[in-house]
């Protein structure tokens, strides 16, 4: 096979550039310390990716806030000046690789698991999340109804995200992406049977991703001159996998417009397969609308394993491409598919019993 071209190209993100379009996308994996500190470990894991090849590093998920936001215990918090210092060796790690390390702001809402802070959950409405929770992540039985967000804590955990931000830069990132996809707090309210609201967060869809362009818009108020700052959407929930929007194009037209109107240095859409159409059984795919209508970067994500179907991707209009499961089986994907290697497939559970970091994924420092 010939290495393909596009994929091994360069490409100018925001203020950096990246010296190939391929991404490691976020992925939890549970193993920080129980007070959301980054560990040496975790440097070492996101580390190899770097020396890997992979042009930018896309960390887990980690919580803004001391409050409702953090999704399991394990997860990593950028939440105080500890996490900060606790987060520096893994970018400093990256760095000395010649990688690029952006950091994943998330906020559990109603899918929260585990929270060392409080008690409870909270969503834009009062509503019970389908299905029960994941044992692997450290829950146990059905979600919890979570408690509605009045006003003032919705624009607190607008600041919330944009203070974590300012934290990020502290830590050494080089971006932030703010993740509304998934299910999680800013996705239940771009979604219609999750935020039952009557004020201007909820009913139309152009109210309900107001929050999500509000987030980008503190956001990047506080530190986008100088990081580039991103979001991640998809359809499909952690807790309900079949989901697609309601109107199909025109909501994702307006979605996209109005994130692409607060001009993010890049819109991040994961679907089960990114090459498949988002509605039905022909037209385009999420990524091709994420591009038509949101007027900035697009990374696709979604069983694009093989080199052959991440340069498909990106022949379909796709800037950058980021990779999940085949990453963890191969930390070293672009040395593979620069020199036409076979990819490997299995994870030699690596993500079980739980998705926490094995000591094969550190690259000979076994412990």
């Amino acid at each position: 096979m010939t290495a393909p071209k596009k994929l091994l190209s360069t490409y100018n993100l925001g203020n950096l550039t990246l010296k190939n379009r391929v991404v490691l996308a976020p992925m939890t994996r549970i193993s920080a310390e129980k007070n959301g500190n980054a560990t040496d470990r975790m440097a070492r894991y996101y580390e190899s990716f770097a020396a890997g090849g992979f042009g930018l590093v896309i960390t887990e998920g980690t919580y803004p806030d001391e409050e409702y936001s953090q999704a399991y215990i394990g997860e990593p918090g950028i939440a105080n000046a500890e996490h900060v210092r606790a987060w520096k060796q893994v970018t400093e790690a990256v760095h000395a690789k010649g990688g690029k390390i952006i950091l994943q702001i998330a906020h559990a809402g109603a899918l929260s698991m585990g929270n060392i802070y409080k008690k409870g959950t909270v969503a834009p409405s009062a509503v019970k999340p389908l299905g029960e929770q994941s044992p692997a992540f450290g829950g146990e039985g059905e979600y919890l109804t979570p408690k509605e967000l009045r006003l003032e804590e919705i624009k607190a955990i607008i600041a919330g995200f944009a203070e974590a931000a300012l934290r990020a830069e502290q830590a050494g990132f080089d971006g932030v992406e703010v993740h509304a996809a998934s299910g999680y707090l800013l996705d239940e309210f771009l979604t219609d049977f999750t935020n039952l609201r009557q004020d201007e967060y909820g009913g139309s869809t152009e109210n309900r991703v107001r929050f999500v362009t509000e987030i980008i818009r503190a956001v990047k108020e506080k530190v986008g001159q100088r990081l580039v700052v991103g979001v991640r959407i998809s359809q499909a929930k952690a807790n309900y996998f079949v989901h697609k929007w309601a109107n199909g194009e025109e909501d994702a037209r307006i979605i996209f417009e109005a994130i692409g109107a607060e001009k993010p240095d890049y819109i991040h859409i994961t679907e089960y397969n990114a090459l498949l159409p988002a509605f039905g059984d022909s037209g385009s795919t999420l990524a091709e609308l994420a591009k038509k209508y949101g007027n900035t970067t697009v990374i696709a994500n979604g069983q694009l394993d093989q080199p052959e179907d991440a340069e498909r991707a990106l022949e379909a209009g796709s800037d950058l491409i980021s990779l999940g499961k085949a990453a963890l089986a191969n930390h070293d994907w672009v040395f593979k598919a620069e020199n036409g290697l076979p990819i490997e497939s299995s994870l030699d559970n690596i993500l079980a019993p739980t998705p926490n970091l094995k000591d094969q994924e550190l690259y000979g420092h076994a412990e």
